[in-house]
């Protein structure tokens, strides 16, 4: 059987396509694309005169790695399950990021699938896949993907990710995917081989910029956003560094992105979302389109996370010098960000834009307590749950669930995991993997850590220590801690006020002195709802409104007309 390729290589003068051994010559078309009829199956391009068979740009599988012959794929012939699935936008919603290859023992995708009632009875809606896009080597974060279509065989390849999908709706789950459009990884990238997809006008922190002045470039970054939501029905996108793309175009791809997630949304008939992780604190990514913003559904902010850590913890060094006043913290759940043209001493520069309260709504914003990030990027990839105890843990809790924004947890918070989750690598190459270390070690000096406890990312044990353990819910501390997510993930429900999206119905008190946090939410003619933090390190009565204690994190808290809480202790009243 005979197969169309096609393929852009605007760079080349002659290309050939190498299908089960046998050598076709390609024609030449308009704007540098290249096309034949070969037999389907394994192939690769040859490019100009040279005989090396490079894998297809766009390919979807790499069944022998990176490096190897692409493999003709049929997204349609998977029979889907999921015609009832409607969608779930985030609005009101619970995200859960989890790596697929440290999530379980087995590392699949399909191993993954068998965990998703454990993520419903904690009050997940969507499950966030870190990235799945095929890289050199076994095990990687993900963020060192070159082939934008394609998913990691070792976690089970296409056909093992639409049946994830589907089992994932068929859970009453949306998906998330973690997709990378800002670079491509160090071994296995040919992409500069066909054409000009990256750009000499700049670099950031992961090489040079994706070539967002070139058309065809930017129409395959739009192609990958509908292949994820067509082919993969996927629910929304998370889009890694977006200030990583450099955009001087007359419209941003961001912008571009939106409104093409838009038009297909309306066409599938079931919500599709956009999600930026981004460090600039710019209210512009989710203001609607109609007010002059780029549209985006919602954003990652690290202001909240950062004011929570340094609140409860006590850690002030580097980007968690500003927020060591507890009323940094209050700032962002009443305003989202802490830093909004407000001095960073982390940059030293002003930072960050003011969200208009007014107008926003709080949901826009995705927040944690831990992330794979906040976590992995520290020098031994090290937890919170290893300096903080059980009730100080489900203050954090608390504040995610109880809080105005959308929550994030990572993967083993809820049961307080006792795992670590470190940056691992598997780089074939023995200079690239060196490389990489020494470069784990420069990042972590402007945040005075110890390069000494830093892991070596390629060793296997790095990866091996970063699995989750699943007999630790069973029992003990960690048992403890998943129910309390468990009660706090029905009081989300529950009540009203945990998922009003006004920052307006939202009051902040700080008492500095005494270090207690007071948050009082709001909706509509509902009932309030009064969450009340002490991270001092001696009890502390305060005097509250409300009559009925629904949520504490240490046992010892009790309302007797006067809330009296522990040191590191939290209650939520209504």
């Amino acid at each position: 059987m005979l197969h169309e390729y096609r393929v852009w290589a605007p760079n080349a003068e002659r290309m050939r396509v190498v299908a089960d051994e046998e050598s076709v010559e390609m024609t030449s078309a308009e704007g540098g694309w290249w096309q034949a009829l070969a037999p389907a199956g394994d192939y690769g391009f040859q490019i100009d005169d040279d005989d090396a068979v490079r894998p297809d740009p766009r390919s979807r599988r790499q069944p022998r790695g990176v490096h190897e012959r692409s493999r003709v794929w049929d997204a349609s012939a998977h029979a889907w399950q999921d015609a009832g699935w409607t969608g779930k936008p985030i609005a009101g919603g619970v995200i859960y990021e989890l790596h697929v290859g440290t999530f379980t023992p087995e590392g699949t995708l399909e191993a993954a699938a068998g965990r998703l009632d454990h993520l419903r009875e904690i009050g997940v809606t969507h499950v966030e896949l870190l990235p799945m896009n095929a890289f050199n080597g076994t095990h990687n974060w993900g963020y060192d993907g070159v082939a934008w279509f394609a998913v990691h065989e070792g976690y089970g390849g296409p056909d093992a990710y639409q049946r994830f999908v589907d089992a994932a709706h068929a859970a009453g789950l949306a998906v998330v995917q973690d997709v990378v459009y800002n670079h491509l990884g160090p071994s296995g990238n040919y992409l500069p081989l066909y054409g000009p997809y990256l750009s000499s006008a700049g670099r950031s922190t992961w090489g040079e910029h994706v070539n967002l002045a070139e058309p065809e470039v930017r129409r395959t970054i739009l192609d990958n956003v509908r292949f994820w939501f067509e082919d993969m029905h996927v629910d929304a996108l998370r889009l890694d560094a977006v200030h990583a793309l450099h955009d001087e175009g007359e419209t941003h791809i961001l912008e571009e992105m939106a409104i093409e997630t838009a038009a297909l949304a309306a066409h599938l008939g079931r919500p599709l979302e956009l999600i930026a992780e981004s460090d600039m604190n710019d209210p512009k990514l989710i203001t609607p389109r109609e007010g002059g913003g780029y549209g985006l559904d919602g954003q990652w902010s690290d202001d909240f996370h950062h004011g929570v850590h340094v609140a409860l913890t006590g850690e002030t060094a580097g980007y968690y010098a500003d927020f060591e006043p507890l009323a940094a913290l209050g700032k962002a759940l009443e305003r989202g960000f802490f830093h909004d043209s407000t001095y960073s001493s982390f940059r030293g520069r002003d930072h960050g834009h003011p969200i208009d309260v007014e107008r926003s709504l709080s949901w826009r914003l995705v927040v944690s307590a831990q992330n794979h990030d906040q976590i992995g990027n520290r020098a031994r990839g090290d937890r919170i749950t290893e300096v903080l105890d059980e009730s100080q843990l489900l203050c954090a809790a608390l504040l995610l669930y109880a809080g105005p924004f959308t929550p994030m947890l990572f993967m083993g918070e809820e049961w307080a995991a006792s795992t670590p989750f470190q940056f691992f690598t598997s780089h074939p190459e023995p200079e690239l993997g060196t490389a990489t270390a020494e470069g784990r070690l420069e990042e972590f000096e402007q945040m005075g850590w110890d390069p000494a406890v830093v892991p070596d990312p390629q060793d296997p044990a790095t990866f091996e220590r970063s699995k989750l353990d699943w007999s630790e819910p069973q029992g003990g501390r960690h048992a403890r801690v998943l129910e309390g997510y468990r009660q706090l993930a029905r009081l989300r429900r529950e009540l009203e006020a945990l998922t009003d999206p006004h920052y307006s119905r939202n009051r902040v008190e700080v008492d500095e002195e005494r270090r207690v946090l007071r948050l009082v939410r709001r909706a509509g003619m509902a009932d309030a709802v009064e969450i009340v933090i002490n991270v001092a390190r001696e009890p502390q009565t305060v005097a509250v409104a409300r009559t009925e204690l629904r949520f504490a994190t240490h046992p010892d808290v009790a309302l007797e007309g006067e809330l009296t809480l522990p040191p590191g202790s939290g209650a939520l009243l209504a």
